[in-house]
């Protein structure tokens, strides 16, 4: 039954992931901890992440900004290096859900509240991007800041949703290695990971389907809600 609920949790969010160009992780991440354990939750997910960033790369390769896929690469692997780091001296998980449910809470209320685009300045914004991958390595979820750097320098749907596909192949590639490494991958969790193929595979189709027909800010809007939903879940 923990496996039927994942993968309609792993479907809903990869709809929004096909639409948003981000969040799909973020969104699936609280609930897979609690229905597949922090480390399952982590390798399935970052697989889906890389197979469902491949394909819509590919899809919208003529929209990417090449130069800003680049510049968040490189600055989000710099923090990933450090995430990954903390993840392995922090004792406790309890206290790195904590403050992975803080982050997300801050983040999606700053953004339903808030609806005034600021320009910030450029040292912020890289000081953002490396912050982003510090949690990309800790939780395979930095979408939530990226899109705080991404809002300020990709104006257009197609080119937002382009530009950060390929940056989640490279970094969810890099983590990849990184859990095969640490010996991660059970016959359990590659099993699942072959079953949520399909259910990727369509929530990808649709919301592609989607992102034509529906306004984003209407969407992300709802994934705002939804990471708030997910942020307490986390902290209560």
């Amino acid at each position: 039954m923990k496996e039927i609920i994942f993968l309609f949790v792993l479907f809903v969010a990869n709809v929004i992931q096909a639409i948003t160009g981000f969040a799909g992780t973020v969104l699936a991440m609280p609930p897979s901890i609690y229905l597949l354990g922090m480390d399952n939750a982590k390798v399935v997910l970052n697989v889906m992440a890389l197979l469902s960033g491949l394909m819509i790369a590919v899809m919208s390769y003529h929209h990417m900004n090449k130069k800003e896929v680049i510049k968040i690469c490189v600055c989000m692997v710099a923090g990933m290096a450090i995430g990954i780091q903390i993840c392995k001296t922090v004792p406790s998980e309890q206290i790195l859900l904590i403050i992975y449910g803080v982050i997300i809470l801050l983040i999606a209320g700053k953004n339903l509240l808030c609806h005034r685009q600021r320009t910030l300045p450029k040292a912020f914004l890289l000081v953002i991007l490396l912050l982003a991958g510090v949690i990309h390595g800790m939780f395979v979820s930095g979408g939530a800041l990226l899109v705080v750097y991404a809002a300020q320098v990709l104006k257009e749907k197609e080119e937002f949703r382009a530009t950060l596909a390929p940056v989640w192949v490279v970094l969810n590639s890099i983590l990849l290695v990184s859990q095969v490494r640490q010996g991660v991958f059970t016959e359990g969790n590659i099993r699942l990971i072959l079953i949520s193929i399909i259910p990727l595979f369509m929530a990808t189709w649709l919301g592609k389907k989607l992102v034509k027909k529906v306004s984003q800010k209407v969407f992300l809007n709802l994934t705002y809600v939804l990471l708030l939903v997910s942020g307490l879940s986390l902290i209560l």
